[in-house]
């Protein structure tokens, strides 16, 4: 049952007036810590860590960034902190942070991670370095300025504003979990979720990652699209033959692959295997926040194709509420030399990122059902990795609600919610794992090139994002709930 939520009074009732000007001055402060260049120095300071978390030499560099530059920081705002070991992968440990209040209405967790995709040094634009913030009109370029050391430096700037302003006391307590192998697949969060349950109890999350819609689109997102990724082969002999001397009478591994492709998506994207859809649709709740969701439209972003993907269905319904099926590689023959001869294997790779309704327990299951009722029982299915389950939290949640107000108030804009961000993270370790209702307030956009060269935050979101969350961080202080504060911890 979602929680019911009202308004705590903190000040008698002919003194509102103190408490919205208490609010502003909140949000003010935290625009002069951006104003004053502190914001960029913290930032420059953590782009500098080279937390590559995919590179296992790197693993002291990542333990740097936890206990030299986060952990200080975190106890300056009163948290206790110990580092945590992964039970899954030892160089990718975590930071477990409490700000315990005696008399907390309620308790929210918060979220980030340390590390950052490889560096792609040499492909960067002139002039830039990614281990070395580079401020190029509004642009902060270097690795890790999106995703996502910018985007956790900011709320922990809010929220230091907020509690000097508060005087010390936020009236709930906050508990905070920065995982460092995020960018390598979360290996070991949902262990480490579990066994420190009693630790990460809480009654809402609140974090930032990934883009909002478009730069100048207040967003929240509620949920994620789960990922599944298989192979496909076609074995179908040890080597090739001359395509003169057999052509027509030996069956081509590549030409049966294109086939069980084909079997599986058509030729404009539109999925023909029913395991692997929604089983009941798009809900009515759903459908209304995304159907008519501007989709691109920025100058880097891409022109969408027209009549591509589920019939029916707009942009945004489709990226947000459905499922797709991408083919991400396709090898047969010699293709770095080609010859002329009938290749006996090929292989594929392809990935379906789908929504909450998708039997994920049953996909390797379905999609071999469904070539072998096609024809293809001499095309082999194999899981790649774990499947990355997906998460949507019910948008009239009561926390969702007051987040948007919240936003709402702060930016005079209205706020784009999305059920479920199109990428695929491990949002069940919170939503499923812990059982809290997950809402995520994104500080970046399109087109930062996360995971590519040339990845940068916009300042003037930046600056924006403060006060949005110096906002919210306030608001939550004026909230009381009717749900008992967990205090297994």
């Amino acid at each position: 049952m979602p929680h019911r939520l009202t308004p705590r009074r903190t000040r008698p009732e002919n003194d509102q007036g103190d408490i919205i000007s208490a609010r502003h001055t909140a949000i003010d402060a935290a625009y002069a810590y951006v104003d004053s260049g502190r914001l960029l120095d913290d930032v420059t300071a953590a782009v500098r860590y080279r937390t590559v978390s995919v590179h296992p030499a790197e693993a002291g560099e990542i333990r740097r960034y936890l206990d030299d530059h986060l952990v200080p920081r975190l106890e300056r705002l009163g948290f206790r902190t110990r580092v945590e070991p992964n039970p899954v992968s030892p160089e990718h440990p975590f930071l477990l942070a409490v700000r315990e209040e005696e008399h907390a209405a309620f308790t929210a967790l918060t979220y980030g991670h340390a590390d950052v995709q490889p560096p792609q040094e040499g492909q960067w634009r002139e002039g830039l370095d990614p281990w070395e913030l580079v401020v190029d009109g509004d642009h902060w370029y270097g690795r890790g300025t999106a995703d996502n050391k910018g985007q956790h430096t900011i709320n922990l700037a809010a929220l230091e504003q907020v509690i000097a302003q508060r005087g010390g006391t936020l009236g709930y307590t906050v508990k905070a979990v920065f995982e460092t192998g995020e960018e390598a697949g979360s290996p070991g969060m949902m262990e480490f979720c579990r066994h420190h349950a009693a630790e990460l109890s809480a009654d809402v999350f609140l974090a930032s990652d990934g883009p909002r819609l478009s730069t100048g689109t207040p967003t929240l997102w509620l949920g994620n699209r789960g990922m599944f990724m298989f192979r496909l082969e076609a074995s179908l002999r040890e080597r090739s033959y001359h395509s003169g001397n057999w052509g027509g009478v030996l069956a081509n591994a590549g030409t049966v692959l294109a086939g069980a492709i084909a079997a599986l998506v058509d030729a404009r994207g539109r999925l023909l295997v029913d395991a692997l859809t929604p089983r009941d649709g798009i809900p009515d709740s759903v459908r209304e926040l995304v159907r008519d969701l501007p989709i691109g439209g920025g100058d880097d972003d891409p022109v969408l194709s027209e009549d591509w993907g589920e019939p029916g269905l707009s942009p945004g319904e489709r990226l947000f509420a459905w499922n797709t099926l991408e083919v991400l590689d396709v090898v047969t023959g010699q293709p770095e030399r080609t010859v002329g001869a009938i290749p006996g294997y090929a292989r594929a790779t392809l990935q379906l990122r789908f929504v909450v309704g998708t039997d994920e327990d049953r996909l390797v299951e379905g999609v071999r059902a469904h070539l072998d009722r096609s024809g293809f029982g001499n095309v082999t299915v194999a899981q790649v990795g774990p499947v990355m389950s997906a998460t949507r939290l019910d948008p009239g949640d009561p926390w969702a609600q007051l987040a948007a107000r919240s936003v709402r108030r702060t930016t005079g804009q209205d706020v784009t919610i999305l059920p479920s961000v199109g990428a695929s993270i491990q949002n069940r370790a919170f939503a499923d794992v812990l059982g809290l209702p997950t809402i995520w307030i994104p500080h970046s956009y399109p087109a930062c090139a996360q995971h590519a060269p040339n990845e940068h935050l916009l300042a003037s979101l930046s600056r924006e994002a403060i006060g949005i969350m110096a906002g919210l961080f306030w608001d939550l202080g004026d909230v009381q709930t009717d749900n008992p504060v967990r205090r297994n911890s």
